[in-house]
């Protein structure tokens, strides 16, 4: 309905603006004199000739009248014509005042074609102009429309979609049925959700799997450590050296054995190099929209952000922001207060809820993978957003520092100024 009103407007608009330019094209410039008001002036001239002092102007025409020397006797207003040569020169017309077969003088009729044809040209340019501006207005305000109903939905799901391809699946899209995407952002959210069952499901599932191991760690090391320290014995008690080079090789094993089992673990913590980080110049201005687009609850006042360039990785500093806010509103459920500030080289931005923090024994921990503090309740989690969210931030030769703050957990970021 919207759009058929539009279009009937900028149709009606275009109808007047060609209509006043075809009567501009066809307008007759030149105004023909009322030939029975002509004839009017003239035989009343005439009449009353030697009596003009009482003559009076029987019409709305405006003339002059002139004696045969030219000197004027009769005039309907300032301004108009007094002589020939000025008759001619704006084309007036001009009649011969006689009486009985004598020229007594002339009649100057006033040619008001160039006013009547000005006037004209105003009105039309006026009604021109008019619907110039209401077809300005309406481009403006369908401009508006455009940018509300598509670009900004069109922007959005794009930034979703790099969001859901850097992995991060816990801010769901806002959605807005009335715009053309109205659609798409339900079936991109649906995917989104699913995704993140599947996420979370594989995180389970290799949790359960790192506990496997850490159980069969555990229990192979004990009997490999029971193993060593019988060969050690037996090397030390050994009354020949060919007993005492088999103890020795046993020993060498079981360490071997252990080696490897440790490797199994460190293996486990090397899975974040498959994430690239590609820090590069950054205006800090942009901070305020990577903000804005991880507070999607609206529960933060964004502050303005000193202006500087930093070192850092826009999606992945994107990634940071939004594994903060979605903390705060899985583990503490309030209002966020943001900070920023330059300090040593550094801007810094901290982020903190107003949830009362966690224990002061927790905090070394919050940073470390597969770990989540005691307030962490049946919210779903993997324990891992503080752990990337710490590795991006050293890959950006940056820092991110938790404590508790005077309202609840405190995130810190330090942003490297280059």
């Amino acid at each position: 309905m919207r759009k058929q009103t539009i279009v009937i407007s900028l149709i009606a608009s275009f109808a007047v603006e060609l209509t006043a330019l075809l009567l501009f094209m066809f307008q007759n410039t030149d105004v023909p004199q009322d030939a029975v008001q002509v004839n009017e002036i003239v035989h009343l001239t005439q009449a009353d000739w030697n009596q003009m002092e009482n003559y009076k102007n029987p019409t709305e025409l405006d003339y002059v009248v002139l004696d045969r020397t030219g000197g004027v006797v009769f005039r309907t207003k300032e301004g108009l014509s007094e002589s020939v040569n000025e008759a001619v020169i704006h084309r007036d017309t001009m009649i011969d005042i006689y009486v009985g077969d004598l020229t007594v003088g002339k009649l100057i009729i006033y040619n008001d074609s160039p006013q009547i044809v000005k006037d004209w040209k105003q009105t039309v340019m006026i009604i021109l102009a008019a619907a110039t501006i209401v077809q300005g207005g309406i481009c403006i305000g369908y401009m508006g429309y455009l940018n509300r109903r598509i670009i900004k939905p069109f922007h959005k799901l794009e930034g979703f979609a790099e969001r859901i391809a850097g992995g991060n699946l816990d801010i769901p899209l806002e959605m807005d049925r009335d715009n053309v995407f109205g659609a798409f952002t339900e079936g991109f959210d649906i995917m989104r959700s699913e995704l993140k069952k599947a996420r979370l499901a594989e995180a389970k599932a290799n949790a359960e799997k790192k506990e496997l191991v850490a159980r069969l760690s555990h229990d192979i090391k004990t009997p490999v450590a029971s193993i060593k320290a019988a060969s050690e014995v037996g090397a030390a008690i050994a009354d020949n050296e060919r007993q005492k080079d088999n103890y020795r090789q046993i020993i060498r094993k079981a360490d071997q054995i252990n080696a490897l089992i440790t490797d199994l673990f460190t293996a486990a913590l090397e899975e974040l190099k498959q994430l690239p980080v590609t820090p590069m110049e950054l205006g800090s201005w942009e901070l305020e929209i990577l903000l804005e687009n991880a507070d999607y609850l609206h529960r933060a006042a964004i502050p303005g952000i000193p202006e500087c360039m930093i070192y850092a990785d826009r999606l992945r500093l994107q990634q940071v922001f939004d594994n903060i806010f979605a903390n705060s509103y899985k583990y503490a459920d309030t209002d966020v207060a943001i900070g920023a500030d330059i300090r040593d080289g550094y801007l810094r931005v901290s982020i903190e809820d107003y949830g009362g923090g966690v224990g002061e024994e927790e905090l070394p921990y919050l940073k470390e993978k597969f770990r989540r503090g005691n307030n962490s309740g049946n919210a779903e989690g993997a324990g891992l957003g503080l752990y990337i969210s710490d590795y991006f931030m050293r890959e950006m030769k940056g820092e991110l520092d938790v404590q508790n703050g005077t309202e609840g957990l405190k995130v810190t970021l330090r942003l490297r100024i280059i």
